[in-house]
């Protein structure tokens, strides 16, 4: 586990917990770049093995009027690139569309399934909570993801008798330790990730992303200033930056404190 995590009120100790793999599952490409791009590089350049689960084709994003048919192939052609430079090979697509993502028992299905099959440490998807500071960061596809990732970490992967197919094809029912969620309510953010040494590989991720980004240089002045400001609340040292999360111990070993 990288040594870079700086915690405040979490519960999870980066100094105790060790973390061997890590499923992210995102409403759209892109929003594992802009959430946690600087974090992931940081356990993979650890050995962590990450993977990537887009839920939407991203099919209504960009700006551009024409060529809609091309906008799916563009877009998971990016995702798979910007994945790439932050050390992610394996990612999953669940081809949902694009502002219509819903909870359903579906969706639900295709996350425990794909939680079972790789059976990570850590779960890291998008807050459920609205962010009344940044309705931005609420998109309902954001909102969506997060209610429906929730609901499969607990209690359906751990459910032998949930989906019962999973199981009768060989997926066994599985505890998650961790529950990580990102782009969520200030207030609710207990866990900081010092991603000083990353910013220039989050940056680049996301600047892959060239039908999603009109104004490259004001993307990148709102991105590290974030990253400052996370800095700043996480109590590291002026001119560091860090990226935030709210951590939820599901199954996970408790520390001596008690969590």
């Amino acid at each position: 586990m990288p040594g870079e995590a700086v915690t405040a009120r979490s519960p999870f100790d980066p100094a105790v917990h060790r973390i061997g793999r890590v499923l992210c599952f995102t409403a759209h490409p892109d929003d594992v770049d802009f959430g946690a791009a600087g974090t992931v590089a940081s356990w993979t350049a650890a050995g962590i093995d990450v993977s990537y689960c887009i839920m939407t084709d991203g099919d209504a994003g960009g700006f551009d009027p024409q060529n809609r048919s091309e906008v799916t192939a563009q877009r998971v052609a990016e995702q798979q690139a910007a994945a790439a430079l932050v050390g992610v090979t394996d990612l999953h697509f669940l081809h949902q569309r694009d502002g219509y993502l819903q909870p359903s028992d579906d969706v639900i299905r295709g996350v425990v399934r794909l939680i079972r099959e790789l059976r990570p440490d850590v779960v890291l998807t998008m807050h459920p909570e609205r962010n009344w500071d940044r309705l931005q960061k609420s998109h309902p596809d954001h909102l969506a993801a997060g209610e429906a990732v929730t609901r499969a970490v607990y209690p359906a992967v751990e459910n032998p008798f949930a989906f019962p197919e999973l199981a009768e094809a060989g997926l066994e029912a599985f505890k998650v330790p961790w529950l990580w969620l990102m782009a969520g309510p200030t207030e609710r953010e207990n866990h900081f990730v010092d991603v000083t040494g990353h910013v220039e590989d989050k940056l680049s991720a996301i600047h892959v992303h060239v039908s999603q980004h009109p104004d490259i240089q004001g993307m990148d002045r709102s991105v590290r200033t974030m990253l400052l400001q996370n800095g700043e609340r996480a109590g590291l040292e002026q001119g560091r930056s860090a990226e935030a999360f709210h951590v939820v111990r599901v199954n996970g070993p408790a520390t001596i404190a008690g969590f």
